[in-house]
């Protein structure tokens, strides 16, 4: 497992050589908020803050005017890795850090909870296609599934996943992704209802 992470880090560097190039309905960030510079160098970032309050299912968070589904996770940010798992050549362990070495993307979509509410933010995040190729999917896998550290998950076609505006958010507005939206890892996918844009993902699964 050790060598297989090894491998995976040294393409995981070399893809940074990948930032500048446009996602299809995103733009790419290069030296913006908390992803790499110019130079490919990360600044450290800090543990977002737990909320003082925590509004109820579908109210306003009143800090982000986004409102609220799910429960917020405590996750440790010098602790937390992205399980990359199921029908992967290369399966991955991520770090905070290797997830905003990825090639970025930034999109104000639609999130859409039908008959409950309509939400509009800008997210940045690392391209879920360039995640997957890191991986390197089988070529029978036809399914991604999504699992959060709250026991949601959610699953998706390959296509859907590996649309070219599909992406993590690790982001909202330009900085670190707050803990009542996800932190540190949320699903933004602009074509698809709000019930896929899972929060406080932890677990990547290829079937």
């Amino acid at each position: 497992m050790r060598r297989v992470y090894a491998l995976a880090i040294i393409v995981l560097i070399a893809s940074v050589c990948c930032l500048d190039q446009p996602g299809a309905q995103g733009k790419t960030t290069a030296g913006i908020g908390i992803g790499p510079n110019k130079a490919g160098e990360l600044a450290p970032v800090d543990q977002p803050p737990w909320p003082d309050q925590i509004p109820g299912y579908t109210h306003l968070d009143p800090d982000t005017g986004l409102h609220m589904t799910g429960t917020p996770q405590h996750i440790e940010l010098a602790e937390y890795r992205l399980a990359v798992t199921g029908a992967v050549d290369n399966p991955l362990l991520l770090s905070f850090d290797d997830i905003r070495r990825l090639p970025r993307l930034t999109a104000k979509p639609a999130l859409i909870c039908k008959g409950y509410f309509e939400d509009y933010a800008n997210w940045t995040g690392a391209s879920l296609a360039a995640l997957l190729n890191l991986a390197v999917t089988s070529s029978s896998a036809k399914e991604v599934s999504l699992i959060s550290a709250d026991g949601y998950s959610t699953s998706l076609s390959m296509t859907e996943a590996r649309s070219p505006d599909a992406f993590l958010a690790y982001e909202l507005e330009g900085s670190i992704l707050p803990v009542l939206h996800g932190f540190p890892l949320r699903a933004v996918f602009p074509a698809l209802l709000g019930n896929k844009w899972a929060k406080w993902i932890v677990e990547i699964r290829v079937d």
